[in-house]
């Protein structure tokens, strides 16, 4: 991007300027990133001599999609507003989206309790204690029905947080739209459905590997029939950085998984440009900023050139690297809750001018429970006020060209590279799993970053330096403990009130489909609709697939 006499003009003035700055005191030794990254002192054309504009950047809109994956980006829409939010019922997660529409919100992004995750109805034994705790409960159609009341799925996107069981997910979706007189074809929305990433991070798995993919690959041949909107997967590589891996490995693992389903797709004779479209990802806005807006540059870039030119995409909407942000829920601390809200702040900001499509801003109290309705108003007015009063949407990709971004963005994308090959060199993804690399890996950053921490050689404002004594109280959601008995009395209700001969008979064609190579949803769809529930659907398919024990890593 500079012509070499330039450069070697650049070169002579940078070496007489490191003279004199190396007479200067510095703070600390190290900078570095909150990936551990050490950063230099000052970037210039040098560290950027090899790009290439038209290669590596290009406009936005254009391949390889590093400055967006629009051409207006948000001169033409802003990014879809989602909140995460569930608790309690369906009742009470149905008035929590109505006042969320109410403030601004544009898409629904639901939160489930651990039963629901984990295939479990609410009046089984393992859910006493967790019903409607940390999401919303749903067993049935009947919940489905109650949780979108009065909300028009052909107007509005949902999103839904749900990995394991994403496949009943959907169909009790589907089933709750035709309720409503919405055909399939007209929504819009996504599963999460990235069962990968649980093995590596998350550990909400209920099947093994194999059957997993199955459900996935089920998926895409389905949605791309009858639901062409829906997004069917939901990389993510959020909650591998909230299990504490670095920028870099976040990256890496991500798009290693989504090139595992991409894989998994064409194994199982899909055409890749009938499924990758609807593929879309997840990523952590994490507190340094620079270094979060690389990394979702980075991915857009790698992204396109390797469905290019390893998978063979002849569809350019294959090669979009579109994605949701979630602030890092990692970041937020229990002192000086307040101190959130600014963190949040900054992380969304990020988000915004690394080209995020979708954003949900954490509320100041999640660390210490679901977010009050005031919590989640300031941090939804967070998002409004990035979009509406800070100019950052006026121009697209403005932070293109600077030396450090631009170096920072090739750094990240080169160091994933490196883990490509790390882990082809291990098998693959699944080979890499179950030789513990990734869990390893995570596990080494985490504990590095605690070490930095404890050590004082990374600061957390009010954790371990500018500590205060006084504690600041702050109202909390709380549970109420009648909510689980509610739920338990209401999922026995639908078991009696029901056609249980019908929903019978469609749970035995389902436990018979799952014996065989047949595309599952279609009868998983006709179970939902006889209001089977999702932990009967899930217990049919553990006794077909097994479950899935982790290996101990030592």
């Amino acid at each position: 991007m500079c012509q070499n006499n330039d450069l070697e003009d650049v070169r002579q003035a940078r070496q007489k300027w490191e003279e004199y700055a190396a007479l200067q005191k510095e703070r600390t030794a190290n900078f570095m990133t909150v990936s551990s990254v050490p950063i230099g002192a000052l970037y210039t054309p040098e560290d950027i001599k090899d790009t290439d504009y038209m290669r590596d950047l290009n406009f936005p809109g254009y391949y390889p999609y590093t400055r967006g994956v629009q051409s207006n980006m948000y001169r033409g829409r802003l990014w879809t507003m989602r909140q995460f939010s569930g608790f309690a019922t369906a009742k009470e997660s149905n008035e929590r989206y109505k006042y969320l529409l109410s403030q601004g919100t544009t898409g629904l992004s639901v939160a489930f309790d651990m039963p629901t995750i984990m295939g479990y109805d609410s009046d089984h034994p393992r859910s006493f204690g967790e019903v409607g705790r940390v999401g919303v409960a749903i067993d049935s159609l009947d919940d489905m029905e109650t949780l979108f009341r009065d909300i028009p799925l052909d107007r509005i996107t949902t999103s839904m947080t749900i990995n394991a069981p994403a496949a009943i997910l959907l169909c009790l979706y589907i089933a709750t739209a035709e309720k409503q007189g919405v055909a399939s074809h007209k929504l819009g929305g996504t599963i999460q459905n990235d069962i990968l990433k649980e093995y590596i991070a998350q550990k909400s798995w209920i099947f093994p590997p194999e059957p997993s993919l199955r459900l996935i690959t089920d998926i895409f041949a389905f949605a791309g029939r009858h639901v062409p909107r829906w997004n069917t997967v939901s990389i993510s590589g959020y909650h591998i950085r909230e299990a504490g891996s670095t920028a870099v490995q976040e990256l890496a693992f991500t798009l290693a998984d989504g090139f595992a389903y991409v894989e998994a797709g064409i194994a199982a004779g899909l055409d890749v440009d009938t499924f990758a479209p609807r593929l879309s990802f997840f990523f952590n806005a994490h507190m340094d900023f620079f270094e979060e807006i690389a990394k979702y540059r980075a991915a857009r870039r790698i992204w396109a050139r390797r469905m290019k030119e390893k998978y063979g995409a002849k569809d350019e909407r294959s090669l979009l690297l579109r994605f949701h942000t979630q602030t890092a829920g990692c970041s937020l601390t229990a002192q000086q809750p307040e101190n959130n809200i600014i963190r949040t702040a900054f992380e969304g900001l990020s988000a915004v001018l690394g080209g995020t499509q979708s954003l949900h801003t954490n509320s100041m109290d999640e660390v210490l429970a679901l977010p009050s309705e005031k919590a989640v108003r300031i941090a939804l007015r967070t998002q409004q006020i990035i979009a509406e009063e800070t100019g950052v949407v006026n121009t697209i990709d403005p932070l293109a060209g600077s030396y450090f971004v631009e170096a920072l963005t090739n750094q990240m994308e080169a160091e994933a590279e490196k883990y490509f090959e790390r882990i082809e060199s291990l098998g693959g993804v699944l080979s890499a799993i179950d030789k513990g690399f990734f869990q390893q890996e995570i596990a080494d950053a985490a504990y590095r970053y605690q070490q930095e921490i404890e050590k004082k050689e990374r600061i957390i404002v009010g954790v371990n330096d500018y500590i205060t004594e006084d504690n600041l109280a702050i109202e909390l959601l709380k549970i109420d403990p009648r909510i689980e008995e509610e739920q338990r009395a209401r999922v026995q209700k639908v078991r009696e009130t029901r056609d249980n001969i019908v929903c019978a008979n469609r749970l035995q064609a389902l436990r018979t489909a799952a014996g065989t190579s047949d595309n599952l949803l279609p009868y998983i769809l006709d179970a939902v609709k006889s209001y089977a529930t999702e932990g009967e659907i899930i217990q049919i398919l553990r006794e077909v697939f097994g479950v899935y024990k982790e290996k101990p890593i030592f």
